[in-house]
């Protein structure tokens, strides 16, 4: 498995060695002890997601409160798409920027966010499957969204006319969420404890 930084701290892109032959393909899509090993990130699973959708879709952008978070190891099992990790934390270098990854099934990338960064995709193609492990349960109370079309991220979505979920149209700006006091830190607390 080859593993790479992206441009925002604590974000990862992950592509596995794939063994093939006639009979088809095998690969290890995750590894927590190389994760650790080559980033130092731990990464225990709580909960693990399956998410389908049609051409167009774009999902989030998606983050859960700290502590305790949750970081998250995504893959595309069926299909493509552009998968995209912001950083949200106010007092990282990197603050309000984004990397696009495609993840496919013909590479088999996957990427790895640490808890505290943002997270969304756009499917590029009907009926892409989209595996996610989550290192914490689902808690709605704690689980935020903003906007992925706010201008401010200007987030390059692939498509058009994206089709998002009631919750992610109607979700706040990156700069509403702050002045709230909702957005985590490098340090891992919330921004305005």
């Amino acid at each position: 498995m080859k593993i790479r930084p992206l441009t925002i701290a604590g974000a990862f892109a992950l592509t596995p060695r794939q063994h093939g032959d006639p009979r088809g393909l095998f690969l290890e899509w995750f590894r927590p002890d190389r994760l650790l090993a080559e980033t130092g990130y731990r990464m225990s699973v709580a909960q693990a997601n399956l998410s389908v959708s049609a051409r167009g879709v774009v999902r989030g952008i998606h983050f859960a409160q700290l502590p305790p978070g949750q970081a998250k190891y995504v893959t595309c099992v069926r299909g493509a798409v552009l998968d995209v990790i912001v950083d949200i934390r106010p007092d990282s270098p990197t603050f309000g920027q984004w990397e696009g990854v495609r993840l496919d099934d013909t590479d088999r990338c996957a990427v790895y966010l640490a808890a505290g960064l943002g997270h969304g995709f756009c499917s590029l193609s009907d009926d892409t499957a989209v595996s996610y492990l989550c290192s914490e349960t689902y808690h709605p109370e704690r689980e935020h969204t903003i906007h992925p079309l706010d201008p401010d991220l200007a987030v390059a979505w692939p498509v058009a006319e994206p089709q998002l979920s009631a919750r992610d149209a109607a979700a706040p700006s990156l700069a509403v969420v702050r002045e709230r006091g909702l957005l985590p830190t490098l340090g891992g607390t919330p921004s305005d404890l």
